[in-house]
C-alpha cells in the first residue's frame, strides 16, 4: 500500500506519517485517489517546528506562511524592545499565533469567525503550551483593543481564480475566497485598523502574488506616514507586505 500511495505523488514523509496513524489505509487510499488532502487524514502538520492539528474546518498551513512568521519575527525584533501585544486576524488552526508566541516576548490575541476553527486553535494552543486569548469576531468589527503587531493571512483568492481542485473541493471556502478580486479583507482590516494600533506598530500580511500594487494603494488610502515593504517568497513572487511607522 505504501508504494501505491507514493505512486499518487505524495511525499515519503507524509506517507510514512499516514501509515503510522491510519485506522483504515484502504479507505484512506481511495480518498487520496480523489485528491483528498493527506494532511487531513494524518490529522496534523509541522508548522515552524510545532505540531498543529488540522481538520477540514481550517486551512492547511502552508510553507509560505512559515516565511510570513519568520519575516515578522525579524521585523518585530528590530522595531520593539519590550514585551509586545499581538493580534492574529483570521487565526484558523492557530499556527501563526502559536509560532509567534513561542518566538517573541508577547501577549497574543487571535480572532476568527468560525467556532470550529477557534475550538481547534484552542486545542493547538494548549498542546503547544501557549497562552493565547481566542475571540470569535468578524475581523476588527467592534474590536477596540490596541496592539503593537497585527498579523493576518486572510482569505485572498478571487472567486474567479482557478486553484488546485483538492484545495477548492476540500478546504474551507470561508478561509480561501474573498470578494473584490480577493482584496476585500485587506480593505476591511486597513480601513478600521487605526483604532487598534499603538504609537509604534507593525502590520504583517500574506498576500496573493498579483495583489501587491493594489494592496499598497489601499494602505496609503487609510494610513498616512507609514513605510511599506513588499517581500517575496521562495518562488520570487510578491507574497508579503509589512507596514510600520518606524
Amino acid at each position: 500500500m505504501k508504494d501505491k500511495i507514493l505512486s499518487l505523488g505524495y511525499p515519503l514523509s507524509e506517507v510514512n506519517e499516514l501509515l503510522k496513524v491510519s485506522k483504515n489505509i484502504e479507505k484512506d487510499y481511495e480518498l487520496l485517489k480523489n485528491n483528498y488532502p493527506i494532511q487531513y487524514l494524518i490529522g496534523y502538520v509541522n508548522f515552524y517546528g510545532y505540531k498543529i492539528l488540522v481538520n477540514n474546518s481550517v486551512l492547511i498551513p502552508r510553507f509560505e506562511t512559515e516565511f510570513l512568521v519568520e519575516k515578522t519575527i525579524k521585523y518585530a525584533k528590530n522595531i520593539f524592545t519590550k514585551k509586545i501585544d499581538i493580534l492574529d486576524l483570521g487565526t484558523g488552526s492557530g499556527c501563526i499565533s502559536i509560532a509567534l508566541a513561542k518566538s517573541l516576548e508577547c501577549n497574543v490575541t487571535a480572532i476568527d469567525i468560525s467556532n470550529e476553527a477557534l475550538d481547534l486553535a484552542s486545542i493547538n494552543s494548549k498542546n503547544n503550551d501557549t497562552n493565547i486569548k481566542f475571540i470569535k469576531n468578524n475581523m476588527l468589527e467592534n474590536h477596540k483593543t490596541k496592539y503593537d503587531l497585527v498579523i493576518s493571512n486572510p482569505p485572498y483568492i478571487s472567486k474567479n481564480e482557478k486553484i488546485m481542485e483538492s484545495v477548492d473541493k476540500y478546504e474551507p471556502h470561508i478561509a480561501l475566497y474573498a470578494e473584490n478580486d480577493g482584496l476585500y479583507f485587506y480593505e476591511e482590516i486597513l480601513k478600521n485598523i487605526s483604532n487598534n494600533l499603538n504609537d509604534r506598530f507593525l502590520i504583517s500580511f500574506e498576500i496573493g502574488y498579483t495583489q501587491a500594487s493594489q494592496i499598497v494603494k489601499i494602505i496609503h488610502k487609510y494610513l498616512k506616514d507609514v513605510k511599506v515593504f513588499v517581500e517575496k517568497d521562495l518562488s520570487n513572487k510578491d507574497r508579503y507586505i509589512f507596514i510600520t511607522n518606524e
